[in-house]
């Protein structure tokens, strides 16, 4: 299953995962933007009949869970921006988070020992 969210149902499953599961209520409640109840209800039914969550009966409620895992969700979304906005080029996407002046020396230093490391073909 390759999972594919717009960006609505990505803010559910971000709060599923976080949670491990949540009903209706739990994760908007936690959501940023304020969605109405029937609007989380809404998506958390199309994120099960895609095959993304599903539920359990929980008294009068339901407990949502995620069926897909947060890696395979994220690597499928990166998969996606670099062929969008970097003309498919890992290399572009690599350029494009290097440059920016928000890393610190910190972050670029993992980053170096990340590369070095696929480089002499370990992995982390």
């Amino acid at each position: 299953m390759k999972p594919t969210f717009t960006d609505r149902e990505l803010d559910v499953m971000g709060e599923l995962w976080t949670l491990g599961s949540a009903t209706v209520a739990e994760v908007q409640e936690r959501l940023p933007a304020k969605l109405a109840y029937t609007t989380v209800l809404t998506v958390l039914r199309t994120l099960e009949q895609k095959g993304y969550v599903g539920h359990a009966e929980e008294g009068r409620a339901h407990r949502y869970k995620p069926l897909v895992k947060r890696e395979a969700a994220g690597a499928r979304a990166l998969r996606r921006m670099v062929d969008k906005l970097f003309q498919g080029s890992p290399e572009l996407l690599l350029t494009q988070l290097v440059s920016e002046r928000g890393l610190s020396a910190a972050e670029l230093r993992r980053l170096r020992r990340l590369l070095d490391e696929r480089l002499r073909g370990r992995k982390s």
